[in-house]
């Protein structure tokens, strides 16, 4: 056989190659290495291909694409290959003899390769597929509607008939993985009781499927997102598929978790504190710009002092290599992480600079807020922004556009519009939402307080724009006609012009459409009346029924919104008892997997209302939950740090002053000593006058003090101490007014000192009260102003609360007056 061979080699090559030949042309493509061998195998065998070969050749170019390091290169290499070219061609000519299956495998995989939408094979494939819509199953439909979403095809009749599909066949669908692709893509077309029925299923579905199918769990957040739904139980089950999988996510993955969970505000401190490790260890890892950009933006808000060093010093060096999209991401992780190095503002905003033209109007008006935000200058850079607003906005006709290029305008320096550009926005008014009606009118107020700082004057234009923007406010609250549709709009309201303007209007839309305030909604419409500080008891009185009555639907991430607006307002509603103890006893159960901000919040609301349950205060006040929440506070932007240190104080003090028996320490006077030596608050002039006539009433002024600190750190406007006859009693030297308490009287603070009073003497606290102090609509006490007259009483001070509309109210408009006034409620009487 071998002397044969020697002597016939070319016979031998022949008879090798018919062996070759006559192997299955699809074995021979499995059998392929690179994209080259597949291109000869289409090349010798194009007059033969049959639709299930074209299908495969398209299948092995996927694989070895998803292979290569440097796709985008490669890509372009593929697509411009004649060979390509030629399996287009028989793509064309063979699609109708395709099984379903791959029809659409093929339309994806020509989409991979960055084929135009609206190329003729691309568009002839969409068609054929339409055609057989209704036999496809459950996989091929959604691999269908995900190419279609590729396309953002999102509102076409062809996604409209894709998710009457899905709802006439929800009961029989049991493959999570699929539903999960379709809901995603159909999320823009579906109605709210869709939606609902949705994630009935997905729940029912979701014990089916693995704890590693992270891309299914990220579907389902990504689902709920795109209809704007914070649903707890689901968002819950999905974050402990990401928490087992945590090692194994990439950049890509985290970073959209974190931006999925940040859309939603939903919070959870154990996979950010596990996303945080995880990308740390990845900084040595990318020398990509692009890469890198990602990097920054997912960690550097969460990131420690040395990790934000690091990030900001590379991406600086990376900076010129940023795409305009990868460098406005930058920018908005510096404005979240609340940066202050000058030189990397100023690298990036000249790099935003190159870009501006290159933005869309909502772009500009973040790249605006964040420049605001970091207090850059540059009149060049400001100029050109207003450049590119005003020539986007002189051809727009789209409202909500119209509003972010205004409200976008209204922060540059000089925010006049001209003539044209204010009729422009007086022409769509009558189609404006709330939100774009309220950032109109942040553009006039602004326009108003630049007149009134820098011209000293206001155009009657601004006026009657302002004027116009009350009547279509109003207009649009009157025709509301839907609870859902009108929380929406309100939700993200910010500025002045809204709750001076459209509040109490907007407070009888509710109380007219409170029938529909259900266990979905009654946490959104709470939070809003938090924001407001509007006391409507009728509003208040229905959430609290309806959280009695459905509390077994109410997840308790969402109690402490709840409880906010009556902790807030002060108010108690008919069944108070029940509705406090309804909501407590639903959180027993997670006290032990909430976030530790949240359990914070929640203690605090409770202690305003007189609550102090048990098991609550010993989940804070324990050693082990401390610790967990020092870790958060790292992670969080020095503002809310503060606040939540400052809840944490509040809380401790009042379970140490109205529940003592818990035997819960007082352990904060190194934080408040730094607090207050950072106060560097005044008087008034309503407290300047009070004191003076203080003096005067009481004989002297040693017989007051003003600006007291008292035992656990409480600050009151003045004291006094009257003896058991109600006579004055003097201070002598140590009558200390704004000066800084001494040190010596600080480190002793927590002592209740009523005790050393002489016999039958009283300690009186005055406070004068402003706005802040009360309810917006009616002059009811708020919750934290109402505690701390409980406390104060606790601490031995007689209180004496002074609102500013009795203070400044015509009774009280002359000296003789307000010092009868004084007189009364210190001593009972009237004039001596």
């Amino acid at each position: 056989m071998l002397r044969l061979r020697a002597i016939c080699p070319f016979s031998w090559r022949v008879f090798h190659f018919r062996l070759l030949s006559s192997e299955p042309l699809i074995s021979q493509m499995n059998k392929c290495t690179d994209e080259e061998q597949i291109f000869d195998l289409i090349e010798k065998n194009k007059a033969i291909l049959s639709e299930k070969q074209v299908g495969c050749a398209f299948s092995i170019l996927w694989q070895f694409q998803k292979q290569t390091v440097s796709l985008s290169k490669n890509v372009k290499r593929i697509r411009d290959h004649p060979q390509f070219l030629t399996l287009r061609n028989l793509t064309t000519a063979k699609m109708e003899f395709m099984n379903d299956d791959t029809l659409v495998n093929v339309l994806y995989i020509t989409q991979q390769f960055g084929v135009e939408v609206h190329d003729p094979l691309v568009e002839a494939l969409v068609t054929e597929a339409w055609r057989r819509l209704e036999r496809f199953d459950i996989n091929v439909l959604s691999k269908f509607s995900s190419c279609l979403a590729n396309q953002h095809l999102y509102f076409s009749p062809l996604m409209g008939e894709i998710a009457d599909i899905v709802n006439r066949n929800l009961e029989t669908i049991q493959d999570l993985r699929s539903l999960s692709v379709l809901m995603v893509s159909i999320s823009s077309l579906i109605s709210q009781h869709f939606q609902e029925q949705l994630v009935n299923k997905t729940e029912l579905l979701f014990d089916t499927i693995d704890s590693s199918q992270v891309n299914i769990a990220r579907r389902i957040v990504q689902f709920l997102r795109n209809i704007k739904y914070s649903y707890y139980p689901l968002l819950e089950r999905c974050n402990k598929v990401f928490l087992s999988n945590v090692n194994h996510l990439d950049l890509d993955s985290i970073s959209k978790i974190l931006s999925l969970y940040h859309s939603l505000q939903f919070h959870s401190f154990e996979f950010i504190l596990m996303a945080k490790k995880r990308l740390t260890e990845m900084i040595p890892l990318f020398n990509h710009p692009a890469s890198f950009a990602k990097l920054f933006v997912a960690l550097g808000p969460m990131a420690g002092p040395e990790e934000k060093k690091q990030l900001k010093s590379t991406i600086l060096l990376m900076s010129e290599e940023l795409t305009s999209q990868q460098v406005l991401a930058v920018m908005g992780a510096m404005e979240e992480m609340e940066s202050r190095n000058s030189c990397l503002i100023k690298k990036i905003a000249s790099i935003l600079h190159k870009h501006l033209d290159n933005y869309k109007p909502v772009e500009l008006l973040k790249i605006t807020q964040a420049l605001i935000f970091l207090r850059f200058q540059s009149k060049e850079l400001f100029a050109k922004l207003r450049e590119v607003l005003l020539s986007y906005l002189k051809v727009s006709v789209m409202p909500t556009e119209i509003s972010i290029l205004v409200c976008a305008l209204s922060m540059l320096p000089s925010p006049h519009l001209d003539e044209a550009r204010i009729s422009q926005i007086e022409a769509v008014l009558p189609q404006c939402d709330l939100n774009e009606l309220n950032g109109f009118a942040t553009y006039v107020l602004r326009c108003v307080q630049y007149d009134h700082l820098y011209l000293d004057n206001t155009t009657g234009k601004q006026l009657k724009l302002l004027q116009k923007l009350d009547h279509y406010g109003h207009q649009r609250l009157q025709k509301c006609n839907s609870l859902n549709l009108l929380w929406e709009e309100l939700k993200s309201l910010k500025g002045d012009w809204f709750p001076d303007t459209l509040l109490e209007e907007t407070v009888a839309t509710l109380q007219r459409l409170m029938d529909e305030i259900n266990y979905i909604n009654v946490a959104g419409i709470a939070s809003f009346i938090s924001r407001t500080n509007y006391l409507s008891t009728s509003l208040l009185d229905r959430i609290a029924s309806v959280v009695v009555q459905q509390i077994e639907k109410i997840h308790p991430f969402a109690i402490l919104a709840v409880i906010l607006p009556f902790s807030i307002l002060n108010y108690d509603p008919p069944q108070k008892d029940e509705f406090f103890g309804t909501c407590i006893q639903h959180l027993n159960s997670y006290l032990s997997i909430l976030d530790p901000l949240m359990l914070v919040f929640l203690g605090f609301s409770l202690a305003t209302l007189e609550y102090f349950p048990e098991d609550l205060q010993k989940a804070i006040f324990n050693i082990k939950f401390l610790a967990k929440l020092d870790s958060q506070l790292e992670l969080l932007r020095s503002s809310l740090n503060l606040r939540v240190q400052f809840r944490l104080m509040e809380l401790n003090r009042a379970v140490c002053l109205e529940c003592p028996e818990y035997q819960i320490p007082w352990f904060h006077d190194r934080f408040c000593q730094q607090q207050y030596n950072k106060d560097t608050g005044s008087m008034n002039g309503a407290q300047q006058q009070i004191y003076q006539m203080l003096a005067e009433i009481l004989g002297g002024i040693n017989f007051v003090k003003a600006s007291v600190l008292t035992p656990y750190y409480y600050t009151i406007d003045f004291e006094c101490i009257l003896d058991k006859r109600k006579k004055p009693l003097p201070y002598g030297s140590h009558n200390i007014t704004l000066e800084k308490l001494p040190k010596m009287y600080l480190e002793s603070n927590t002592q209740i000192t009523g005790s050393r009073l002489p016999p039958g003497a009283e300690k009186i606290a005055l406070e004068f009260l402003d706005s802040r102090a009360f309810c917006r609509n009616i002059p009811h006490l708020k919750g934290k102003s109402a505690m701390k007259k409980r406390h104060l009483e606790i601490l031995g001070y007689r209180v004496i609360q002074i609102p500013h509309f009795e203070w400044n109210s015509m009774a009280r408009s002359t000296k003789d007056a307000r010092m009868d006034y004084l007189r009364e409620q210190i001593f009972g009487e009237g004039k001596s």
